[in-house]
């Protein structure tokens, strides 16, 4: 039995039906996916991703690169731009897959980019794997994992100021590492930062044709031929309700284990589930627009995601006051225009654009206005084509998704030791107490993102402790295109 069908519910219930057993998935939404839906939250025929709306680890990480997305019907659309990074004045930065290309634009700054990230993106296939490992056993490319640990010593330090000398190129690594909504040049946000950067030069930062959507279709169809079943609009709230199972994976969060096992679990183990604290949230707004954003620096109507927040300095400080339970007054806003890659996504001569802000956890405050300021700034103009809006506040996204506490979409605060040791210190941090049952959500380790490596891990020791099963499990998942 899975409870979730998120990137990692579902990969989890890949995993184990590609090993012949049988496998039954419950999800509390009418539909599949927990952050990979696209639906028309706006008006008919714009249609909006829910969460996710970018998928570089579509392409990179080690699960969807053994599964392969295309073989499954998925249509990548890159984006000339990865990312763009407009600042005052009318200029941006912009992330060219080419990184050469992306270096002769930040001039004096661009050789140190291309050392910074030159040597990740050699070795990109070894630093995806350091990084989305179980962060419990050695890396499989140590020669990639030492390149990441090095840059990480620098940009998650003090260290981090003596590389460049413009305005540019730290802005960009701001953007980058403010992913990690908390605050930056720390292990965490650099970290994340650095990966996705390398990323954008690697494979890109592509939009699957038709929204995120199409990952859930293909990977439910997948799961249906070897003969998996999803149950949905079913919330479980007790593991009393399930049917009979020797294994369990649950893609919930540690409240979500809590809610469905607290009197069965040891209270130590459970009083490590409630000090798991969650972070820094999202306001989500989307817009539906009669054009395309009128951005002034050239590139930017090129990107598929934009970063807003102005510079280092700034993203700096909008970080550290959400991080200590402030609003800023120029939130960082992540910003996606998918009609720049793909026109089905609204009515012919429309566009939709995705944003998120970043706000205190749980903030009931729907941020708008600011929003709407901040894309402003950089495209005068930009609120004369909003035809229609709809914002979520972050203490309403677990609504529609109960792994969002308090609009937390990172699965919980991105520190270093929980980063480490999510979501409580064991050697085994999907296993829980309970004999059969595991936790595979972005709650455990490698944390956030659609990677699906959290349910792959999970699943792999649920194989080996509960069925004997000691398959390679990225070899069972390469089997998967067989069916298909």
């Amino acid at each position: 039995m899975v409870v979730g069908s998120g990137p990692n519910g579902l990969a989890a219930a890949l995993v184990l039906a590609a090993a012949g057993l049988e496998v039954e998935v419950y999800e509390a939404s009418g539909t599949p996916g927990g952050g990979m839906r696209t639906e028309e939250l706006t008006l008919p025929g714009f249609k909006h991703d829910v969460c996710s709306a970018v998928h570089p680890m579509g392409l990179a990480s080690p699960f969807f690169r053994a599964f392969d997305l295309e073989r499954h019907g998925v249509e990548w659309l890159h984006p000339q731009v990865a990312y763009a990074h407009p600042l005052d004045g009318g200029h941006a930065g912009l992330a060219w897959t080419d990184l050469e290309r992306t270096a002769e634009g930040l001039g004096a700054d661009g050789a140190a980019w291309r050392r910074l990230l030159g040597p990740l993106v050699e070795r990109w296939r070894g630093v995806v794997g350091a990084a989305m490992s179980d962060l419990r056993h050695p890396p499989g490319d140590p020669a990639g994992a030492a390149r990441l640990a090095v840059r990480l010593a620098e940009q998650g330090t003090p260290l981090w100021r003596f590389r460049f000398r413009g305005r540019v190129a730290p802005a960009m690594l701001a953007g980058l590492g403010a992913h990690a909504i908390a605050p930056l040049h720390r292990p965490a946000s650099a970290g994340a930062g650095l990966l996705l950067g390398a990323l954008a030069h690697a494979v890109g930062w592509p939009l699957p044709r038709g929204g995120s959507a199409a990952i859930t279709a293909a990977m439910v169809r997948a799961l249906r031929a070897r003969g998996g079943r999803i149950i949905t609009g079913h919330r479980v709230r007790s593991l009393a309700e399930l049917p009979r199972a020797r294994a369990i994976l649950l893609d919930v969060t540690p409240a979500g284990l809590l809610e469905m096992a607290g009197d069965l679990l040891p209270e130590g183990y459970a009083r490590a589930l409630r000090r798991f604290r969650h972070g820094g949230a999202a306001c989500k707004v989307d817009f539906a627009l009669s054009g395309p954003v009128p951005w002034t620096a050239p590139g930017c109507d090129l990107a598929g995601t934009l970063h807003l927040i102005g510079d280092e300095v700034e993203a700096s400080a909008a970080e550290r006051r959400v991080a200590a339970g402030r609003h800023a007054a120029r939130p960082y806003v992540l910003a996606v225009q998918p009609c720049v890659v793909d026109d089905g996504r609204a009515p012919q001569g429309h566009h939709v654009l995705w944003t998120y802000a970043h706000v205190p956890q749980g903030s009931s405050r729907d941020v708008s206005e600011a929003v709407i300021a901040q894309v402003e700034r950089f495209a005068p103009g930009f609120r004369d084509l909003i035809v229609a809006r709809r914002a979520v506040p972050a203490a309403e996204l677990a609504a529609g998704n109960p792994n969002h506490v308090g609009g937390d979409i990172a699965g919980g605060a991105m520190t270093a030791w929980q980063m480490l040791m999510r979501p409580v210190p064991r050697w085994d941090p999907y296993r829980t107490p309970l004999p059969g049952v595991y936790l595979c959500s972005s709650s455990t380790p490698p944390g956030p993102g659609v990677h699906g490596m959290c349910g792959l891990h999970a699943a792999s020791r649920a194989l080996r402790q509960r069925f004997g099963v000691r398959a390679d499990p990225l070899r069972l998942v390469r089997s998967l295109r067989e069916t298909h």
